[in-house]
């Protein structure tokens, strides 16, 4: 088996893998995607916890939101309720997509 380099950049070697998945090619795309745009904190973080649920354990949930808050309070509440933070994105458009693993 060959493992690929990762670049600084977070691109890997062999375009055609990156090519077919423009977000991250080592994660598979949320299971749910719960768009809090526009809303103020704390609301991105009650819509998280109210739908954590509805994936199965191990899935990824992908919360969207603009406001500024929630850069820190979304890796925060993930810390006081032991999920795991997986990364942040900068959306096209404005704002952030949170990735956050389900762990129970």
């Amino acid at each position: 088996m060959r493992f690929r380099s990762r670049a600084k950049n977070g691109s890997r070697d062999g375009a055609d893998s990156a090519a077919q998945q423009p977000a991250v090619p080592d994660e598979p795309p949320p299971a749910l995607v719960i768009d809090a745009l526009g809303r103020k904190c704390p609301i991105p973080i009650i819509m998280l916890a109210e739908r954590l649920r509805e994936v199965p354990v191990g899935d990824v949930i992908a919360v969207l939101a603009d406001d500024v808050a929630a850069r820190t309070d979304i890796p925060a509440w993930c810390r006081m309720k032991s999920q795991d933070f997986v990364r942040e994105e900068t959306l096209p458009h404005g704002g952030w997509g949170f990735h956050i693993r389900r762990t129970y």
